[in-house]
């Protein structure tokens, strides 16, 4: 699940939620959240635009 996924959820912005996250980080378990790098997510969105199944999987992350 992504950042934007879980922000639609709750109904508000994503940069609101990881702010909220951020504030409040000792609420959380370790492997809550991670950040992918730039090499990561050039990859995914690569993986994303080669994918079989024919469907558009639009990725977005802010930093």
């Amino acid at each position: 699940m992504l950042d934007k996924d879980l922000a639609e959820m709750y109904g508000v912005e994503t940069k609101r939620l990881k702010e909220a996250v951020r504030r409040n980080i000792s609420r959380f378990p370790d492997d809550f959240m991670f950040e992918l790098s730039a090499l990561e997510l050039s990859n995914l969105r690569s993986q994303i635009a080669t994918s079989s199944w024919g469907g558009l999987h639009v990725v977005h992350i802010k930093n």
